[in-house]
């Protein structure tokens, strides 16, 4: 048997925990070899990359749980929470760097063994590098935000470590080592950027967010099958929570129809839609011709 999505996006980062312990060990040495604080920004970046993939694993555990009581439509919304928390600890560290970042500014030092610094964060650069291309490529096709989310956050580590080495190298050809800080707190700069997309991208989902124009026009297609003159659709709403999506709409028939042939076309537009988008699901109201739903009352925005 396949393994299901959510055992699937578990195992990727379970990797990812894997490989931010090994990078934390190259980029700790080699911070500890040179002294240099853009290497040492560069380190705590990946110890984000530690905490955000444990909590992403945590929360996609959750969201796998099945629907319960308490929560009928099921976890899916907890993968958000591992996105918002990763963007969360992006920022807490970017705030870290500049600290140190600043304080090395004002009492500058020399580098020592910057060779030696620059092989161990170019090992760990490539780490980083495959496993988001995979996580990438895997997140796309399960459609999770937590495995996204990390996926990005590495690709944040490694343009963040070429930016250290191009600089470490322009320092040591310099004589400038005032430029090590100012690397450093460039590299801050990017991780906010990146922090701050996160926590946006999370707060969004959590506030049912619709599905994306291409899922929406393929619903739209599905729905054209089955419209004639005994039969239209509206009231068609969409939103998506972690991996799941939804599609709620009315179908309108004859009054005539009895119950049975109504419910026979419904399941069957219900299976072209489920059929025609992965891992949606749909719920259809069966409406006669020539009665409408209104959802804009004033008494129900009370």
């Amino acid at each position: 048997m396949a393994p299901t999505a959510s055992a699937q996006v578990a195992r990727y980062l379970k990797v990812s925990v894997a490989v931010a312990v090994a990078t934390i060990g190259l980029k700790t040495a080699a911070w500890w070899f040179t002294g240099s604080v853009s290497l040492l920004s560069d380190a705590l970046e990946s110890l984000v990359n530690l905490a955000g993939a444990m909590f992403a694993l945590a929360m996609v555990t959750v969201a796998a749980q099945p629907a319960d009581e308490d929560h009928p439509y099921g976890h899916h919304k907890a993968e958000y929470f591992s996105s918002g928390f990763e963007g969360v600890m992006i920022t807490v560290a970017a705030l870290a760097i500049v600290w140190a970042s600043v304080q090395r500014l004002l009492a500058p030092q020399p580098l020592d063994q910057v060779g030696l610094g620059l092989v161990l964060s170019v090992l760990s650069s490539a780490l980083n590098a495959a496993l988001a291309f995979a996580m990438l490529r895997k997140a796309r096709e399960l459609r999770s935000i937590a495995l996204e989310a990390d996926a990005r956050h590495l690709y944040t580590d490694v343009w963040t470590s070429a930016g250290v080495v191009l600089g470490l190298l322009a320092a040591v050809g310099t004589g400038w080592i005032w430029l090590d800080p100012v690397i450093a707190i460039a590299v801050a700069l990017n991780i906010l950027r990146e922090g701050a997309a996160l926590v946006r991208r999370s707060a969004d989902g959590l506030m049912d967010r619709s599905l994306e124009p291409e899922v929406r026009a393929e619903i739209d297609r599905t729905l054209d099958v089955f419209r004639h003159q005994a039969i239209r659709f509206d009231h068609v709403v969409t939103r998506r929570a972690g991996q799941r999506r939804f599609v709620d709409l009315h179908m309108h028939m004859p009054a005539g129809w009895t119950l049975g042939r109504a419910a026979a076309v419904r399941t069957s537009v219900e299976q072209a839609l489920m059929s025609a988008v992965p891992g949606l699901r749909a719920t259809i109201q069966l409406l006669p011709m020539d009665v409408e739903a209104h959802f804009d009352d004033p008494k129900d925005l009370i």
